[in-house]
């Protein structure tokens, strides 16, 4: 299919209409644009125009019906060739974070929120955690232990330099497994909801890898816990849509943008210093794998996102002038996972003519949220034991870094299919796997995968 430039600005051609056809043809998808006033003669001597009401010429040069070819499909579904993960150096282990944290934000006297914490960091399972703000970095920032203070300045400006050097080390790892030079990436997707700027976190981020300047930017702000799931469902459209082109996707996320003292007034925000860090993660999507160089991990057969009605009030981020703050209904959130996840993924399913599966035969690539919402999904979806391993071990070992936390489980996962010496892999050899975003909407991001003999 090509559009043709001239009289009718735009003028789609495709293989159902010649171009010698009748602009008035039924059949053609974009009607010929008519310019009010102008005689059908001069109008085939206009030059090519990119809008219908502004006739300024693009080429001096241009033949009245020059052909501009659409970019090429590729000839395969995108895949997964490359995965690379990070973390900030300060790691706390979670038997030692209720002390730290009530040590560092002078909140000691509030034994009843301490006692109250320290239960909650024992039900996490979360092992340890990595941050990017230590001791020395809140003693030189007391705005940031106050909520009432004005602080949101000081933290961007931190964010500004942290995010994007936090997503270079986790691209940099991917790059490097992935075996192609940084001249190759044709597209840049960039999600963070820790600090905003423009130039954004992308710019920035394609400056510390020397990417090309010619590089296609996207930038994703606040999309919470589902952002690199979205990445990756835009990935594939961008991979697919474009032959040859090579994402690299990257997330950051630092816990900087909402660390604060204690609120005597509102004990559940003790959940989100309980649970969540830092971290970052990158993946390069590519269809066509170079033979010889590419080896692709895996297949991402189909996506779709779906939003639960009337959940917009469970999962919410505001941006204040003390940063951002979450609210988050952590008794709900359970249940309406557990009540939705079934139906979301039948519809996805459905889509490609599965029906009746038995969710047990798919490996299984979830956001952990926290333990209640990982142990809702096994009872919704009537999981085995250790269908959910690679959510839970992440979990664990890192906590919840929102939107990079399914890059990590993903690379669990990766490790997990992979085979030893006789053949077997922690998977069973399960072929097909299905990666679940959960996030802010309430919104469920669902993908279909195929190992590809890792």
């Amino acid at each position: 299919m090509v559009f043709i430039c001239g009289a009718n600005a735009w003028r789609c051609a495709s293989p159902w209409r010649p171009l010698g056809q009748s602009e008035g043809s039924r059949h053609s998808p974009f009607a010929p644009v008519a310019h009010r006033g102008t005689s059908a003669s001069a109008r085939n001597m206009m030059p090519m125009v990119w809008a219908t009401r502004s006739f300024s010429p693009i080429m001096s040069d241009v033949n009245t019906r020059e052909a501009v070819h659409l970019p090429k499909r590729a000839d395969s579904l995108a895949n997964v060739l490359a995965i690379g993960t990070a973390n900030p150096a300060n790691c706390i282990l979670q038997d030692e974070y209720t002390d730290w944290f009530f040590r560092v934000t002078k909140s000691d006297h509030l034994t009843h929120l301490k006692k109250k914490m320290k239960k909650i960091c024992d039900k996490t399972e979360v092992r340890k955690r990595y941050f990017h703000h230590d001791e020395e970095l809140l003693r030189s920032h007391p705005d940031f232990l106050n909520g009432t203070l004005s602080s949101l300045d000081a933290r961007q400006a931190i964010a500004a330099t942290a995010v994007p050097e936090l997503a270079a080390a986790a691209a940099e790892t991917a790059i490097t497994e992935w075996g192609r030079p940084k001249s190759d990436i044709t597209h840049l997707i960039f999600c963070t909801h820790s600090g905003t700027h423009m130039p954004g976190a992308d710019l920035r981020l394609a400056s510390l890898l020397g990417l090309r300047l010619s590089v296609q930017r996207t930038m994703l702000y606040y999309n919470g816990c589902n952002s690199s799931s979205m990445a990756l469902r835009v990935a594939k459209d961008i991979a697919e849509n474009n032959r040859g082109a090579r994402v690299l996707i990257a997330c950051a996320e630092i816990t900087l943008m909402f660390f604060r003292a204690p609120d005597e007034t509102r004990t559940d925000t003790l959940v989100f210093p309980a649970l969540f860090g830092d971290g970052a993660g990158a993946v390069i999507v590519g269809s066509d794998p170079e033979m010889g160089t590419e080896r692709p991990l895996f297949e991402m057969v189909s996506a779709a996102q779906a939003v639960v009605p009337e959940t917009e009030h469970v999962i919410a981020t505001t941006l204040g002038k003390c940063g951002l703050v979450y609210d988050m209904i952590s008794s709900k959130l359970p249940s309406l996972v557990a009540g939705n996840i079934e139906l979301c993924l039948t519809d996805a399913c459905r889509q490609l003519g599965i029906i009746n599966q038995d969710w047990n035969d798919l490996f299984w690539v979830v956001h952990p949220g926290f333990r209640a919402v990982l142990d809702g999904i096994e009872e919704a979806l009537r999981l085995e034991d250790g269908k959910l391993a690679a959510s839970r071990r992440v979990l664990s070992e890192y906590g919840n870094m929102t939107g990079v936390t399914i890059i990590f489980v993903l690379d669990e996962m990766r490790r997990r299919c992979q085979r030893d010496e006789n053949g077997e892999n922690m998977e069973q050899g399960r072929e097909w796997g299905a990666m679940v975003g959960i996030g802010p909407g309430l919104t469920v991001e669902t993908m279909l995968l195929r190992a590809m003999g890792i």
